[in-house]
């Protein structure tokens, strides 16, 4: 397992547990991430902490009958994460993003969470060029 695909686990995990518990997940990163960490699971709890309601409105437009309240709570996590990726963080090919994604889903999620993010995660990635972030 690549350094990265361990560090987005690593902030799946977390941002899981801050959306379960309803926290700001920075709160949970503070004790888990040391200050001026370079971890990459650190730069992806604070980049979706930061952009969360806009990487909400988002999937709530782009999703088809789906809100974002009504998806699995490790669905959503991923979506959150790789739309951050994507659209706020050059580092990473938007197609090395989807692929992550939709990986994780494969081995934490339901049968059809791969299929649903790898299709969510495509209309985003067609519209991205139109979008204002």
């Amino acid at each position: 397992m690549t350094a990265r695909r361990k560090a987005r686990k690593r902030a799946l995990d977390l941002l899981y547990e801050a959306d379960i518990r309803s926290v700001d997940p920075r709160e949970i990163a503070v004790e888990r991430f040391p200050e001026g960490s370079d971890d990459y699971a650190a730069v992806l709890v604070e980049g979706v902490a930061e952009h969360r309601a806009r990487i909400d409105e988002l999937l709530d437009t782009h999703s088809l009958g789906w809100t974002v309240e009504r998806m699995p709570a490790v669905d959503r996590t991923l979506l959150r994460m790789a739309v951050f990726e994507m659209l706020w963080n050059d580092d990473v090919p938007d197609s090395v993003a989807i692929s992550e994604a939709v990986e994780l889903a494969t081995s934490l999620s339901t049968d059809d969470s791969p299929g649903f993010i790898n299709g969510l995660l495509g209309r985003i990635d067609e519209v991205k060029p139109r979008l204002v972030v």
